[in-house]
């Protein structure tokens, strides 16, 4: 294994992981950035009013992105497992 190979799987590694994470932090991206809107127009300055509409929308973000995640993590593993005899030479 060389230092390419082992770089290589780094790099994917964050993209995948890049990948996976991205539909809930933009989803709560977007809800935050409602919800702060919306506290600046109504001037209601509470802190917790914005947790449960960020906690709702990464859970729908998931629910709706699941399979697509899911397949990308199984590709990426089942990518790996299989370049495992190419690895250890």
């Amino acid at each position: 294994m060389t230092q390419q190979t082992v770089l290589d799987i780094g790099w994917n590694t964050i993209w995948v992981m890049i990948k996976v994470s991205s539909p809930a932090l933009l989803a709560t991206l977007v809800m935050g950035l409602i919800v702060s809107i919306f506290q600046a127009a109504t001037q209601i300055n509470e802190q917790t009013l914005s947790f449960i509409p960020k906690i709702l929308a990464m859970a729908a973000a998931m629910i709706i992105c699941g399979p697509w995640v899911l397949r990308i993590m199984m590709n990426f593993t089942i990518n790996l497992i299989r370049d495992i005899p190419n690895l250890t030479r």
